[in-house]
């Protein structure tokens, strides 16, 4: 009788130590989840991921739901009946296609142009000449000028009658020419006055791979008896590969923005016939002709786009660790 009255004091003893255990076990649980560095920092990082969230992702969703559908003018959307007829209009669109391949000279040649302006200023201020930090201060200054002010600037130099670009080539009887009224020009010109705006950029980034190579560098391919241009093609510039990779995905991404910079040169949405880009053109269908649900087709066009910039650049430095 004692044995059992022993066997079932041990068993309800056991019984309650296990509950005790997977309570003290919970408790822990939860103690090192509310201590935890993620739960702290939510009040940080929560209200912006949601304001990001609900103001970035899901617009981009709801503006991908709206060219889905025929919503136009001041009727408004349907989203029981959704379709691919936008993006089906878009394809039989020869303004489209004109504007998606200005856009696509604009990223390229800007890109390049910038880049290799940008190298050169580089390597010449790397060089210590004198008032070097007078010119690069000159070179930078146009960076921090918005759109709109380079764009004023650059539309009276760029004037027929009395810009000073078409008076300086009069000075060897040639001109004028109509810098932002030539189909063949204009585009160009757009991309000639941006360029003179970031090349002071891509200066800067390059600059600063340039002083973090070490001196040795150089002292040991001019011992090897290398030429200044052998030095920099074969040891310097192939070390520049990381600088040149960030500045050209800030130089596309800036390009693809480039709306208000036309919208000030030509004074609206309607660019010279030439300078058309996919930016204007959806500002163009959206507001001057209310053609809401194609404008947003146009939109996840962009989207696109800068996705197949940052995206493949975001995997590189994913593989790199660096995020």
């Amino acid at each position: 009788m004692l044995e059992l009255i022993a066997a079932v004091r041990s068993d309800g003893t056991t019984g309650d130590t296990g509950d005790d255990e997977d309570e003290r076990s919970g408790r822990s649980r939860w103690e090192r989840l509310r201590q935890s560095d993620f739960v702290r920092s939510a009040p940080f990082w929560g209200p912006p991921f949601l304001l990001m969230g609900f103001f970035v992702y899901a617009a981009i969703g709801w503006n991908f739901l709206l060219s889905l559908t025929d919503y136009e003018r001041f009727q408004g959307p349907d989203y029981s009946n959704l379709d691919f007829g936008m993006y089906r209009r878009m394809l039989d669109d020869p303004t489209f296609w004109e504007a998606t391949q200005n856009t696509l000279i604009l990223l390229i040649v800007f890109t390049v142009a910038c880049l290799v302006a940008g190298l050169l200023l580089a390597i010449l201020l790397d060089r210590e000449v004198r008032f070097g930090r007078g010119f690069r201060t000159i070179y930078l200054l146009p960076m921090s000028l918005s759109f709109i002010v380079t764009a004023q600037f650059w539309k009276w130099m760029y004037n027929s009658q009395f810009g000073i670009i078409n008076e300086f080539f009069g000075l060897f009887g040639l001109g004028p020419y109509g810098w932002l009224s030539n189909p063949d020009l204009v585009l160009f010109s757009v991309i000639f006055a941006l360029v003179w705006q970031f090349s002071g950029y891509t200066m800067i980034v390059y600059l600063a791979a340039l002083r973090a190579i070490p001196q040795d560098q150089y002292e040991a391919a001019r011992v090897d008896g290398a030429s200044t241009l052998k030095l920099y093609w074969r040891v310097i510039i192939p070390q520049l590969k990381p600088a040149m990779v960030s500045a050209s995905v800030v130089l596309l991404l800036f390009s693809l923005k480039a709306f208000d910079f036309l919208f000030a040169l030509f004074d609206g949405y309607q660019p010279r016939k030439g300078a058309d880009i996919l930016s204007t053109m959806m500002v163009r269908e959206a507001f001057a002709r209310s053609q809401w649900a194609y404008s947003s087709a146009i939109a996840i066009v962009l989207f696109l786009l800068s996705l197949a910039v940052i995206a493949p650049y975001l995997y590189q430095q994913h593989r790199q660790g660096n995020l």
